[in-house]
């Protein structure tokens, strides 16, 4: 008591002040070296204490693991069984007997195991926040040159045209009351062909944005009605084997969004000449969706792997296929690539399958 009293407490309360008053030092490794040197203290002076040591060294082994990763972690547990363990071998325990090896040896692998699987749950969260704030940022600056995009098309676009238009329109009227028709004529032939080319621009990008542009739109009717326009944009063949099924909207958007995605990659980066894209259900009230293109691959690089392309296109297919449950999978060869996407549908919502094929 007069040792916790004079050590341990006033160790607690300065890593109270430490902590609140610089976080980055508290979590220095170095305070697991000194909790670890005042456990040693309480067991050297009391051998009776050992039950309550090892089972606040493996709690602290476990804490600091947390805090610090798997390789500190690691290093850390070690540290505890050098420190501990000769400790409660060499001191008199009455009540352990001949057991003290088998203890020693379920605490070496307890507090082992404790550093390296709780370090490696702190390094998967820490991996997850990351990529899920990369992707955020990531996404943000998508929605943003989205936005520009939009903005310049349509300035650009529609915006000059319709002041075109205006004129046209003027032109005219100031035919009419001069009794000039056959200019009024001509003038409104071209009023009308620039209303119906940006009638084509409008729709073609209203349609790219998929089944969130309009709740009616289906993945099957959104992918036929961009597919014209994806040919278009890529230059590239588009072929369409998909079954009538019946999706909710969110799984209907997702699905786009990664098809979409798939379908921009096989043309800018793996200069695919065709693409097919195909949805099928299964026997397990699942649906898989295919991108297939015959581009030239990652060149052996794992597009998912750890060390993935730093765009946000392969990020946000992943993203997409885990908001709604489902599970990616890429496969890429010299020959060509494989997007499959297979999504668990809905439970009790009725499901109608029809096969129909577009190309």
């Amino acid at each position: 008591m007069i040792f916790i009293g004079a050590a341990g407490v006033p160790w607690a309360a300065a890593l109270y002040v430490l902590s609140d008053r610089g976080a980055a030092l508290a979590l220095s490794p170095w305070i697991a070296a000194g909790d670890l040197a005042l456990l040693a203290g309480v067991e050297l002076i009391s051998p009776t204490t050992y039950a309550a040591v090892r089972f606040v060294a493996l709690f602290l082994v476990a804490a600091h693991a947390q805090v610090q990763g798997e390789e500190r972690g690691l290093a850390i547990a070690a540290l505890a069984c050098v420190v501990l363990v000769p400790i409660g071998v060499l001191e008199p325990h009455g009540f352990a007997g001949d057991l003290i090896g088998f203890y020693e040896t379920l605490f070496v692998v307890a507090a082992l195991a404790a550093g390296v699987f709780i370090g490696r749950l702190r390094t998967a969260e820490s991996v997850g926040r990351l990529r899920q704030r990369d992707l955020s940022r990531r996404a943000i600056d998508a929605e943003n040159e989205m936005r520009r995009r939009l903005a310049e098309n349509i300035h650009d676009g529609p915006v000059q045209e319709l002041v075109s238009l205006d004129m046209m329109l003027s032109a005219v009227r100031g035919s009419l009351v001069n009794n000039q028709m056959d200019r009024a004529l001509h003038s409104l032939g071209a009023a009308q062909e620039i209303a119906e080319r940006n009638i084509r621009f409008l729709r073609d990008e209203i349609v790219s944005l998929g089944p969130y542009a309009f709740e009616e739109l289906t993945f099957q009717s959104a992918v036929n009605q961009c597919a014209p326009i994806w040919q278009r944009r890529f230059g590239l063949s588009i072929a369409l084997d998909m079954s009538d099924i019946d999706m909710s909207s969110e799984i209907c958007g997702a699905l786009f969004g990664i098809a979409q995605e798939a379908i921009s990659n096989s043309a800018r980066h793996g200069r695919a000449k065709s693409v097919t894209v195909v949805l099928t259900p299964t026997g397990w009230r699942e649906v898989v969706m295919r991108v297939v293109d015959d581009g030239e691959g990652f060149h052996g690089t794992a597009p998912l792997g750890s060390h993935e392309i730093g765009h946000i296109g392969l990020a946000s297919m992943r993203e997409r296929a885990e908001l709604i449950g489902g599970d990616l999978r890429i496969e890429s060869s010299e020959k060509g690539t494989e997007v499959r996407v297979t999504v668990p549908l809905e439970g009790d919502r009725p499901r109608r399958f029809r096969a129909s094929r577009a190309a």
